[in-house]
């Protein structure tokens, strides 16, 4: 295991540790949007869906797995930022969009450091409930989240993160790819249109959620 530590140790390694991470968040934003749309669906489904998974062995090792992969690429990100700024101490005076410096590139850590913490905020209330909770002492689980949904507050919040996180992954898939090694003229430009693709696709069909319960209720963000 001593290759594997001196791996992570390196600029490469955490950069590798980045982009595995990264992909296996960006799996689980598409196996919890699939989840979600069942609130689309009906109040039955939806709760049959949850307590599917919530019963589910491999289903509680992967979210496990899931916290893991938060913390990791979280404090990654934070150490390779840092590095980069002490690598150039004196910031450009004039950022250009050339090559890969771009808005979402340059916003990476602004955005990536908002997302989670939404991300902590939206779990901790979701997971503590449906683990520990009103939803074991009966209350229905479609209940919760689409009354939560419906607060204007929480949904503008909600869409604001989506948002952000549509920016992160705009550039975050790009990146995974090409610090794996999966970049050539034929490919990338398939992958960089499918990356923007979803990049934008899945956090508008999450912010799509509150919004409707939002204006369901009668209320507006």
């Amino acid at each position: 295991m001593r290759w594997l530590f001196e791996l992570l140790s390196s600029s490469i390694g955490k950069k590798l540790l980045m982009a595995l991470t990264g992909l296996f968040l960006f799996s689980f934003l598409v196996v919890h949007l699939y989840g979600n749309l069942f609130l689309f669906v009906s109040e039955e489904a939806f709760n049959e869906h949850a307590h599917s998974f919530a019963s589910n062995v491999i289903i509680r090792t992967i979210e496990a797995l899931l916290f893991l992969a938060i913390v990791a690429h979280a404090f990654t990100g934070l150490y390779l930022a840092r590095q980069n700024r002490l690598a150039r101490p004196v910031r450009y005076r004039r950022h250009r969009a050339a090559g890969t410096r771009t808005l979402a590139s340059r916003s990476m850590l602004i955005t990536g450091s908002v997302v989670f913490i939404f991300l902590v905020i939206h779990l901790r209330g979701f997971f503590y409930e449906t683990r520990f909770g009103s939803v074991y002492g009966g209350e229905s689980l479609y209940v919760l989240v689409t009354e939560t949904f419906a607060i204007p507050g929480y949904a503008a919040l909600y869409v604001v993160a989506m948002i952000l996180l549509a920016v992160h992954l705009a550039h975050g898939v790009q990146s995974a790819f090409r610090s794996l090694g999966i970049e050539s003229a034929r490919y990338t430009p398939a992958i960089r249109a499918v990356g923007l693709f979803l990049a934008v696709a899945l956090p508008a069909a999450f912010a799509s959620m509150p919004i409707y319960f939002v204006l369901q209720s009668g209320g507006v963000i």
